[in-house]
């Protein structure tokens, strides 16, 4: 379930508190929760309901400037059936509280290299965890296409994969590309301990050599 930027502003400041969507199957459902960028969303209710049912109260509450505005919206999908979702409260997002806490107990280190390593054996290309990690933290902030090419990613396979990392608590969005999180840098050293020779399996390129790929970015960024 995905909420335009306009509307995450309307639920973050109270005003929305419905939402309405057609559905073949509800994505989401009474008691769950739903990671936005504004914040971990509740979800109180979801409830099929006949669009004769839906009031322009109803439609106020959910962001539309009228009733009919949001019935034109649900005809787009003409297939599936309509759903009236209860929204509840909107609470801070928990991979930010995550993020900023380092991982120093031992359970909580041996936990994560276990995430990591699940991650690593389903990855066609094989391991890439670690070495994202580590070309996050050598270069903060930049794009996504150029990163990409450090470690032997397509664009879009690297964004997803960071991703993951993000949902560990291990990396940060930053306005322009990534960086590693508190936590991520916390796990890095770890690891970086225990390699053979205290040496990474697959050193990151410097920034000269990051600046050098940047002509070849269209093998990585297709």
């Amino acid at each position: 379930m995905l909420f335009r930027k306009e509307f995450l502003e309307r639920i973050r400041a109270g005003v929305v508190t419905l939402a309405f969507r057609r559905w073949r199957r509800p994505s989401v459902r009474a008691g769950s929760t739903l990671l936005t960028p504004v914040g971990q969303l509740s979800i109180q209710s979801v409830e099929p309901v006949s669009s004769s049912r839906i009031s322009v109260e109803d439609a106020r509450r959910a962001g539309y400037e009228s009733r009919e505005s949001l019935l034109d919206e649900l005809q787009r999908r003409p297939e599936g059936e309509i759903y009236r979702v209860k929204l509840g409260p909107l609470l801070p997002d928990p991979r930010i509280v995550l993020r900023e806490t380092p991982a120093d107990a031992d359970a909580e280190l041996q936990a994560l290299r276990s995430r990591l390593s699940r991650l690593d054996s389903r990855a066609p290309d094989g391991a890439w965890s670690f070495r994202t990690l580590e070309a996050l933290r050598s270069h903060p902030g930049v794009r996504a296409g150029d990163v990409c090419c450090l470690v032997g990613q397509e664009k879009e396979r690297f964004k997803l994969n960071v991703r993951k990392l993000k949902n560990l608590g291990l990396t940060e969005s930053l306005g322009t590309g990534y960086r590693s999180s508190p936590r991520g840098e916390s796990l890095l050293h770890v690891l970086r301990l225990e390699a053979p020779g205290n040496a990474t399996e697959q050193p990151v390129a410097a920034a000269g050599s990051l600046r050098s790929r940047k002509g070849d970015r269209q093998h990585c960024s297709a």
